[in-house]
This record gives C-alpha cells, sequence and structure tokens, in this order.
C-alpha cells in the first residue's frame, strides 16, 4: 500500500521538476559512500513541508525506491531489503537543505543510477530539487598466477596459465611478449571471466604458442575503472629442451640474493669473533719475555781449574753480533777476543 502511494506521488510530482544536476561518484566494494544531493542556495527547511525520495532508475524496470522521508513522519524509511540498515538519511542535515544519502557497505550491485528528488508541500507541491549521481563501483584484481608449462606437448606448444581472482567490474586480458613488450595475437588466449559468490570477478586465461629455446611473456590484468595494470612475467628462459622433456632455469629473486648476502657476513663476522677470542686467550695464558731476547744457564760452581776445564755454557736465543775480531756479547756476558 504504502509503496503504491510513493509511486502514485512520484507521477503526480514528475510534471514540476527542477533542473537536473548530473554527478559520477566511484566507491570501492566493502567502504561507505556519500551520495551528495544538497540544496544550491543556503536556507533551512521545515521538515514537515517535505518530500524526499532516492530511488534507482534502471532502463525497462520499475524505479526502486532506496530511501525516503515524507511530510510528518518522524524517521526516514526503506522498501528495498537491499539497502536497509545500509542507507541513510540526516534529519538534521534536511533541515539545513542536505539531502544526502550515506550509503554503507558498497557492493556491486550498488553500481546505479541514484536519483534524489526533493519536493516542498507548500509549493503545490513542487519539486525543488533533483540530482542524478551514478556510482561507479571497483575492486582491486589479485596479483596475477602465471603457470610455467614444464614441457612442450607433442604438437610443439606451450600452454601458459594466468589467473587472478575478486576484482570488479569484468578486466581486460592481455599477453605480452617481454622480449620486445608487443601484444600476442588474442585468438592464442582463451579467457574465462566468472562472477563469484560475492559478486566479484575471477579470471582464468590460457595462452598456446609454439615452443622455441627462450621463452618470456608477460600476462596483464587491466581494470579500466582504476586505470591499473597488473602484469607479471613468467621469466622462463628454456636452457635444454626436446621433444620430450625441458628443463627450467629458474630465477634468483632480490630477497634469494639478500638472503645469500646475509648468510656470507653473519659467517665472516664469526670468523673474526672467534679469531679476536683465540688471541686474547693466548695472550692472556703466555709468559712474557725479557727485554734482552736472552737467557743465561746457570754456572757450576766449583775451583779456578775445573773452571778452566768446564766452562760455562751460554745458551743464546740471538747469536752475538762479531766484527774485526772481536764479538759483542749480549748484556750480562763478558766480552772475550776470539783466538786466531
Amino acid at each position: 500500500m504504502w509503496l503504491r502511494s510513493l509511486r502514485l506521488l512520484l507521477l503526480l510530482f514528475s510534471g514540476l521538476q527542477a533542473d537536473v544536476q548530473e554527478k559520477e561518484v566511484r566507491a570501492m566494494v566493502g567502504s561507505n559512500v556519500n551520495l551528495t544531493c544538497i540544496y544550491p542556495e543556503k536556507n533551512s527547511f521545515d521538515l514537515s513541508d517535505l518530500f524526499v525520495y532516492w530511488q534507482i532508475s534502471v532502463p525497462g524496470q520499475q524505479e526502486t525506491v532506496v530511501a525516503y522521508y515524507l511530510s510528518g513522519n518522524s524517521s526516514t524509511g526503506h522498501h528495498d531489503d537491499h539497502y536497509r540498515h545500509r542507507a541513510r538519511l540526516s534529519l538534521e542535515g534536511m533541515k539545513q537543505g542536505d539531502f544526502s544519502l550515506l550509503l554503507s557497505n558498497v557492493t556491486p550491485q550498488d553500481a546505479q543510477k541514484f536519483k534524489c528528488l526533493v519536493f516542498r508541500k507548500s509549493l503545490g507541491p513542487m519539486e525543488i530539487l533533483q540530482v542524478v549521481i551514478t556510482l561507479n563501483v571497483a575492486a582491486n584484481y589479485s596479483m596475477p598466477v602465471v603457470s610455467i608449462p614444464s614441457a612442450p606437448s607433442q604438437d610443439k606448444e606451450l600452454t601458459f596459465t594466468c589467473t587472478s581472482t575478486n576484482g570488479y567490474p569484468r578486466p581486460n586480458v592481455y599477453w605480452i611478449n617481454k622480449t620486445d613488450n608487443s601484444l600476442l595475437d588474442e585468438a592464442l588466449q582463451n579467457n574465462t571471466v566468472s562472477l563469484n559468490e560475492r559478486g566479484l570477478y575471477d579470471v582464468v586465461s590460457i595462452l598456446k604458442i609454439q615452443w622455441s629455446p627462450n621463452v618470456n611473456v608477460g600476462c596483464c590484468i587491466e581494470n579500466v575503472l582504476l586505470h591499473q595494470n597488473l602484469t607479471v612475467s613468467s621469466q622462463t628462459e628454456m636452457l635444454t629442451g626436446t621433444k620430450d622433456s625441458i628443463t627450467e632455469k629458474p630465477t634468483e629473486t632480490h630477497e634469494e640474493r639478500n638472503r645469500a648476502l646475509f648468510s656470507v657476513l653473519a659467517i665472516l663476522a664469526l670468523a673474526v669473533a672467534v679469531a679476536v677470542a683465540t688471541g686474547w686467550m693466548c695472550r692472556s695464558r703466555c709468559p712474557g719475555r725479557s727485554g734482552t731476547g736472552t737467557r743465561r744457564a746457570r754456572e757450576v760452581p766449583g775451583s779456578g781449574a775445573q773452571a778452566g776445564a768446564h766452562r760455562p755454557r751460554v745458551m743464546r736465543t740471538h747469536p752475538p753480533r762479531c766484527g774485526q775480531g772481536f764479538c759483542e756479547m749480549p748484556r750480562g756476558d763478558v766480552g772475550r777476543q776470539l783466538e786466531n
């Protein structure tokens, strides 16, 4: 009953239209968006003198009322369950001429044309404001994953598969020859794009090309609305290949190079620490040496004859310095003239 009354009122008021304002708004899936509908002149309004409608215009279908306010009501209302608890009008804002609609938790199904209609009962009623807002909804696609073939088929074809999920709107898919960055013929690829349970798009693209010793192709997922291109290269270099098998050369990533460098530095630091610790321990345990660098044996006590027969033996760590028939003994020894 209420829905029929609303449609009847809209038909009665449709002949009295204000100038239409048109806008475009973009929102990400899961976010909140404010669809602005503001009276251009600063003015205050009596809520009992207003009729406010927010509706969706779908070509070939009846317009869906998203939210509304009727003169004499103390609150706003909703007719579509899809927007219940998600679309909200502010009574305080409408008093100041702000009839904007706050839409929370945006979904792909919200990509519609929203129409804001405001009427004043005391003027006939007459439409004083009409705003049409096209809401564009977007979601980022996941980074593409490219599967690399392990071996060519019997007819010498290589098959690459590119997968990306949870994006919106429908994507464009390109395959690129990374050798010269040229686009590959679309006839070589087969794309499957489907809607998942969240209303977002998943895409699987299969590329089949003739086998060659060195192959490097890239998969590009384009989101036109976000002006976003996600490109992943296969980076496949065929080292050896026959009809039955192909050996691929793995590509070392930046992280792997960093980990290898850190490992080498850690080993070097450990070796230096061990060397320093060993030197310190040896220094603390070894006895000190005298400044002269010599060590003398103790003389055997005895008589003068015995002393002549048994001369004291002198042990030296360094040879004496000799010159012009004389030898200079280390400090503490008596110098002797050499016998000719």
